[in-house]
């Protein structure tokens, strides 16, 4: 197999595995945990069997003041994100919520445009009203009504939260691998929703007190946390970042289907046009350095001609 068939396979495989998260995490809600009690266990698991990793391949662990400085906001930050998306699962289908969340990308292309300077091209432009688009036409669930306010608030801190994070990880300079840095983070965010824990009855950490929910906590530990990782370090390193993250529009397509075939829930005309637009927008923004810009302006620009005319017919 060479390496363009494996890195294509594997960040596939890579997006579907995370899209599992609703899997692992309504069915333990299900089960009567609370959002503090999923997150904890998720990153508690997924931190130990990423130590058992590093001990396998006798990697160390040692790491300097400023990493742990560094490794500490990036902790804090996937805490943030993590506890704000599985709560909006309380006030919204996961399906809706994940492809929400999925409007990070173009997020971070803003900030990267506004604090560091990157040039905006029509592509970003295009991108942002796509993903606007999709975001109105999903402001309503499969049932017509309209989405919680709470929960899409939580969805979009959620997202903001992520598109920070990988820009932190960007601008940092750290050099370690990508499994060394998963393991610190996690560690430290389990540590995080340990303490969180403290706060008051809701946030308590409960026991795993069956089977089943072992299950479901391994699932949610292992799927869209430790072989999402994995599998996306081998997608990058055989077909490139791009390619990989284009793939990763599997992830809400996934976590919808979840949704629909395993909790039942709703799935209409317009949100299927909503859930395109804001894929659409993701793929372009991050493919557009591949893409040729002056093909999207030239399409673009035809289309706001032809709606123009009828536009003054119609007037």
């Amino acid at each position: 197999m060479n390496s363009k068939i494996k890195g294509t396979i594997c960040g596939i495989f890579a997006a579907i595995s995370y899209g599992m998260n609703p899997l692992g995490a309504l069915n333990l809600y299900q089960e009567g945990l609370n959002v503090n009690s999923v997150i904890f266990y998720r990153y508690g698991l997924a931190t130990t069997i990423l130590a058992l990793i590093m001990l396998a391949q006798k990697k160390s662990f040692a790491i300097t003041r400023r990493e742990f400085a560094v490794l500490s906001v990036l902790g804090v930050l996937m805490v943030v994100s993590s506890l704000t998306l599985f709560g909006s699962f309380n006030f919204m289908d996961a399906g809706i919520a994940s492809t929400l969340l999925f409007v990070y990308p173009v997020m971070v292309a803003v900030m990267m445009a506004i604090f560091f300077k990157e040039k905006v091209t029509s592509i970003t432009v295009i991108s942002i009203a796509l993903a606007l688009g999709g975001i109105s036409l999903l402001y309503k669930g499969g049932d017509g009504a309209t989405l919680s306010t709470v929960g899409v608030l939580l969805v979009m801190a959620s997202s903001l939260t992520y598109a920070v994070y990988i820009i932190v990880v960007n601008k940092s300079a750290l050099i370690m691998s990508s499994v060394k840095l998963t393991f610190y983070v996690l560690l430290i965010g389990t540590v995080l929703l340990l303490a969180y824990s403290f706060m008051g009855e809701d946030t308590r950490i409960q026991p795993l007190t069956t089977v089943t929910m072992w299950v479901y906590a391994i699932v949610l530990a292992v799927f869209p946390t430790i072989i999402s990782l994995i599998l996306m370090v081998i997608a990058v390193h055989n077909v490139g970042s791009t390619p990989t993250a284009v793939m990763g529009a599997l992830e809400p397509i996934t976590a919808v289907c979840i949704g629909i075939f395993v909790f039942g829930e709703a799935f209409t005309l317009r949100l299927g046009i909503g859930i395109i637009l804001i894929l659409a927008a993701v793929i372009l923004i991050v493919a557009g350095k591949s893409l040729p810009t002056q093909h999207f302006t030239f399409v673009f620009s035809k289309i706001g001609h032809v709606l123009k005319k009828k536009w003054r017919w119609k007037s």
